[in-house]
């Protein structure tokens, strides 16, 4: 199927064939050989999309959400791609697929794109391969890139280094209250949204919002919005939350902190690739039988230092590359 795909590449991925896209997310997320080569085909056509993020407590209504804004960004007849990053099954690997179910509504639009993918594991609210699954999506011609984390709470922080603009999604009654502020998640907003705004308490938790932000106010450049939003009865309050979404793009870029971001995300995505190609080095060898396998029993033994034998390692790996 790999070499078949390189080849269909320039044909079906450029015209714009939705299942050809398909093809290659799925190439890319299951770590095929041709996955490095797709990816430097497809790295001189990305930087056009727009990337938002979407992340808040679980039951917050982030899916529910990210489909009116949908429905938005398509009435102005825009394209969007949208990774719904779904918790992994424990016993497959694979992701539940919830947010697509409720994405349905946009099943047969040509103009969205729907991808589930499970977290397997890892930390931060996104899956590993969700960076180069937005550049499949931007190589595309994605108007618009959004990513809805899976919704751990606090500690799902990555999706600040992919997104532009970073929406954190807070409800009424869920425990989003100004005691649960504190954590990082906080932080990270360019937007806040009060979603189900319709339920008591939604003006109480966007005067805490707004009150902890005033608070801030001397140390930041940009003030996020609080915006009230509610999902049932075609939306309230979408419309103004894709014009403030619009209006920190708008400020990004005449500031220049948009293209200083991009470059900055790119040297650290470069590191991450060393990072991460020089662990499957390293892998590979504590993998094999011999040398390493029985330095790391002598570590276990205490006969070797930790110190001295990572450093061996490290030479060996070396001396094989060359």
């Amino acid at each position: 199927m790999g070499g078949v795909l390189l080849a269909d590449l320039p044909q079906g991925f450029w015209s714009g064939e939705q299942r050809s896209l398909a093809r290659v997310i799925s190439l890319v997320e299951n770590e095929m050989p041709e996955k490095d080569e797709i990816l430097r085909k497809l790295y001189q056509h990305t930087g056009r999309s727009y990337i938002l993020g979407f992340t808040g407590s679980p039951g917050a209504g982030k899916s529910s959400l990210v489909d009116s804004i949908i429905r938005e960004i398509r009435r102005r007849k825009q394209t969007v791609g949208v990774i719904a990053v779904d918790p992994s099954s424990p016993f497959t690997g694979g992701a539940f697929l919830g947010d697509r179910i409720r994405m349905n509504e946009h099943a047969l639009d040509d103009g969205v794109f729907v991808r589930s993918m499970a977290t397997r594991g890892s930390l931060g609210g996104l899956a590993k391969t969700t960076k180069e699954v937005v550049k499949v999506m931007d190589a595309f011609g994605m108007d618009w890139i959004i990513i809805e984390t899976v919704g751990v709470g606090q500690s799902e922080l990555d999706i600040m280094y992919i997104a532009d603009s970073t929406i954190v999604v807070l409800t009424p009654g869920a425990g989003d209250s100004i005691q649960s502020m504190k954590a990082g998640i906080m932080e990270i907003a360019d937007v806040f949204a009060i979603n189900k705004c319709d339920m008591p308490g939604a003006d109480t938790l966007a005067l805490e919002v707004n009150l902890m932000l005033d608070m801030q106010d001397d140390h930041i450049k940009w003030r996020p919005p609080v915006l009230k939003t509610a999902t049932i009865n075609r939306g309230e309050g979408i419309e103004e939350l894709l014009g403030a979404i619009e209006t920190h793009r708008d400020y990004l870029k005449e500031k220049g902190f948009f293209e200083a971001r991009r470059k900055e995300r790119t040297k650290n995505e470069t590191l991450d690739i060393v990072n991460y190609q020089w662990q499957r080095l390293v892998r590979k060898q504590v993998d094999s039988p011999g040398r390493v396998k029985d330095l790391l029993d002598k570590v276990a033994s205490m006969e070797v230092d930790p110190y001295t034998a990572s450093s061996k390692i490290i030479e060996w790996v070396i001396a094989d590359l060359k």
